[in-house]
């Protein structure tokens, strides 16, 4: 099976690469290079970007043509998470809505047959403490969330015999990547630990979070592919594990006890986060039997600290634009190498 991935040079997207072409899928990618001077550490640590064939290419200008003998598209590429998604909301919305609908259509258009949609549980939003499952009224509260809930519902609608989506809705992503990111509760609660001995919490702690690793969020689309498109049409999955849910202060407390003699303090301003969901997983694993995730997020949070340590991070590092998603944008947009619509606008 030939897999169109896009954002492939992303977080996630440098990580499922390779356990795709392990399981023996010929892989082509789709990347605008937005972050190309993202990378983290070097290729003995993270083993570097997927050096495969790929269009280098934004997503808004996806053609008919760039779909030709594609088997199935698993579609990465977005401005991700909230501070992100305010950046430029209305960018936001023509990147991770307008233009996922629009290759969802060029696939059907050119008989891609699996279409395999990468939403959030951001979906959710203000949930509180009730636990919510896929059947439950999203509720976003961010441009980001909002994107994600329309790309759903207005794919979904293009659902035939002949193409077939299917959503995801990953819990807050952690883990180790070559395009490794620290706007993630629990990258950056282990990367303060490490960097200054002190796990900051920005907010009081109360809100609810479940997480889940790169690697299980890669093995989830890799259980999609074997499954029998009719077993899993236009179906929405949360991604993750029951179990994962936690209190960020938890998180927090997990950091905590990973690096040692480290202590948790709250910034002055911490107060409540508006965001807050508990999430079911139950339909991944009763549906996709072959999802077998194999994190947790303490032996997550070995891994970067392990890793912080390996790299020789500080907190210049941590900081500073080159790791910090929303600095960098800023940055690429002040120096012209992208405009404020977040096209490239020169080579850099």
């Amino acid at each position: 099976m030939r897999v169109l991935i896009t954002g492939h040079k992303g977080y996630i997207g440098s990580v499922m690469v390779p356990m795709f072409q392990a399981e023996g899928y010929d892989v082509v990618g789709l990347d605008s290079d937005l972050f190309d001077g993202c990378i983290f550490g070097d290729s003995s640590i993270c083993n570097g970007i997927p050096n495969i064939p790929y269009m280098r290419k934004d997503i808004r200008d996806v053609k008919l043509s760039d779909l030709k003998n594609i088997d199935a598209v698993v579609h990465l590429c977005a401005l991700s998470n909230d501070p992100l998604g305010n950046f430029n909301p209305e960018v936001t919305f023509e990147i991770n809505y307008k233009a996922s609908v629009k290759l969802a259509k060029l696939a059907k258009k050119a008989g891609v047959h699996r279409y395999l949609y990468t939403s959030s549980c951001s979906v959710y939003g203000a949930a509180g403490t009730e636990i919510v499952d896929e059947t439950s009224k999203p509720n976003p509260v961010t441009p980001y969330g909002s994107s994600k809930a329309k790309s759903e519902k207005e794919i979904s609608k293009l659902a035939d015999n002949d193409f077939s989506p299917t959503f995801f809705r990953p819990a807050t992503a952690y883990g180790v990547s070559p395009m490794l990111r620290f706007d993630l509760v629990l990258n950056n609660l282990v990367a303060w630990a490490y960097t200054t001995g002190i796990v900051l919490l920005k907010s009081d702690g109360t809100a609810w979070r479940p997480i889940v690793h790169i690697e299980d969020i890669s093995r989830a689309f890799l259980a999609a592919l074997d499954s029998p498109p009719d077993l899993i049409h236009n179906q929405i999955f949360n991604v993750g594990i029951t179990e994962e849910n936690y209190r960020v202060r938890e998180l927090a407390n997990i950091a905590k006890e990973t690096v040692p003699n480290s202590k948790i303090n709250f910034a002055k301003d911490a107060d409540a986060d508006k965001r807050s969901y508990r999430v079911d997983f139950s339909k991944i694993a009763t549906k996709l039997p072959n999802y077998k995730p194999k994190w947790n997020a303490h032996l997550g949070a070995k891994q970067l600290y392990e890793t912080y340590k390996k790299v020789g991070f500080n907190l210049n590092d941590f900081e500073g634009p080159r790791y910090r998603r929303i600095s960098y944008l800023e940055n690429a947009v002040s120096n012209g190498s992208f405009d404020n619509k977040l096209r490239r606008s020169r080579e850099s």
